[in-house]
């Protein structure tokens, strides 16, 4: 599972390096392969290890097509879902239309989130930060039936 904030850059072709402490996991986890697309509810990008993206797969599968929402979410994450994978010295290509999504030029960042990453326009995953903690400051807890007994 992966967690944590990295700063990254990205090169003129469009390629970043996996942070050092992830590349040996992911390895052996999928063989340096990984499944980039959109976030349907912030600009950045979705980076699934190979294996964590065929449990996504299976649920898009079972949405409908017919149903407006449910088939412009299978739209915006099939549509965009590129397969990219690690090259020998641990770097992804991430394609221009997905950097171009995200905003992503040469300051980046990429986000640990459990079974996926993020990956983040270093000015917009700032923005995200500040918005987060005024949004958490401002609200009530206790409305949510998951957040009321959650304790650090």
């Amino acid at each position: 599972m992966f967690s944590g904030a990295s700063n990254l850059q990205i090169d003129g072709k469009g390629r970043l390096a996996m942070p050092t402490r992830y590349r040996a996991r992911l390895q052996q986890q999928c063989c340096g392969r990984f499944v980039c697309t959109v976030d349907f509810e912030s600009r950045c990008l979705l980076l699934y290890p190979e294996d964590q993206w065929q449990i996504i797969a299976e649920k898009l599968m079972s949405l409908s097509d017919t149903q407006p929402l449910e088939r412009a979410m299978k739209r915006l994450l099939l549509g965009h879902a590129q397969e990219c994978a690690m090259d020998k010295n641990g770097r992804l290509l991430i394609p221009a239309s997905l950097r171009g999504y995200a905003s992503l030029d040469k300051a980046a960042v990429l986000i640990g989130q459990l079974n996926k990453f993020e990956l983040w326009n270093e000015q917009a995953w700032q923005q995200q930060l500040d918005d987060s903690m005024q949004a958490l400051q401002d609200a009530d807890l206790s409305s949510s039936p998951r957040l009321q007994d959650f304790a650090l």
